[in-house]
């Protein structure tokens, strides 16, 4: 009996593995190549969307390479003109200022009528006062210059300011801070220019004692001593009050 279990044992599991063993082969491998070729098909898309990503991101790239070109020609541009603006003023005041003969007989004249017309003549104008939206896009320009130290940027804006606020009070200020910031990269010939500016076509401002000794320092640090000691001297001249007067005088003795 116990020989007859066994035997019935041995049988149920040889049957067992017989029907396992009784699934076709090639079943399997092609279960296996279904499997495979879904991860391949995965795959290629995959491939096709990174390399569909990858140019349009070279696209994209190219395009905004090309309008920060631009940009920087527009830029160039804008502040090519205004510089060109700035030149044609400083040759109007280089011929004012060739005609002094007539400028001081006028003067004269007017001190020799009395006390009120001297008092006319040594009158400063008055410049506009600015709006709270003009003030508030200075202060910004000058949080870029003293805070960040973003020249280049603080160059743009201030250009685009002068533009904009024409004859105002801190338009004055805006050609002044141009200078500094030049003096500052430095770019001399502009910085010049910039303190030019303030020193004769304002000359009334409340800036143009410090344009007029940053302008001197200005041609001293160019190599020009000669002028840049003339104008250090003309400070005190014109301007005996101010801070920029004992600057100026403290500076000469250096040259």
């Amino acid at each position: 009996m116990r020989r007859f279990l066994m035997a019935a044992v041995a049988l149920s599991l040889s049957g067992s593995a017989l029907a396992q063993s009784s699934v076709p082969a090639y079943q399997n491998a092609d279960s296996a190549a279904r499997s495979q070729s879904g991860d391949s098909q995965a795959s290629s898309e995959l491939y096709f969307m990174i390399q569909q990503l990858r140019r349009q991101v070279q696209e994209l790239q190219g395009d905004l390479e090309e309008q920060r070109h631009k940009l920087d020609q527009l830029s160039k541009q804008s502040r090519q003109r205004y510089i060109d603006l700035d030149q044609r003023v400083l040759e109007l005041s280089r011929k004012q200022s060739d005609q002094p003969a007539q400028a001081s007989a006028g003067a004269s004249g007017a001190a020799d009528q009395g006390g009120d017309d001297s008092d006319q003549v040594q009158k400063t104008r008055e410049y506009r006062a600015p709006t709270q939206a003009e003030q508030a896009e200075y202060d910004e320009i000058q949080s870029l210059i003293r805070d960040k130290k973003a020249y280049d940027q603080a160059i743009d804006k201030l250009y685009g300011f002068i533009s904009e606020h024409p004859e105002g009070d801190l338009t004055v200020n805006a050609y002044y801070w141009l200078g500094e910031v030049y003096l500052a990269k430095p770019q001399l010939p502009q910085a010049k220019q910039a303190f030019t500016i303030v020193a004769t076509r304002f000359a009334d401002h409340r800036k143009a004692p410090d344009a007029l000794y940053k302008l001197g320092v200005t041609q001293a640090r160019m190599g020009d001593d000669a002028d840049a000691r003339s104008t250090l001297q003309s400070v005190p001249k014109k301007y005996p009050d101010s801070n920029a007067a004992k600057l100026a005088r403290d500076y000469l003795t250096k040259l």
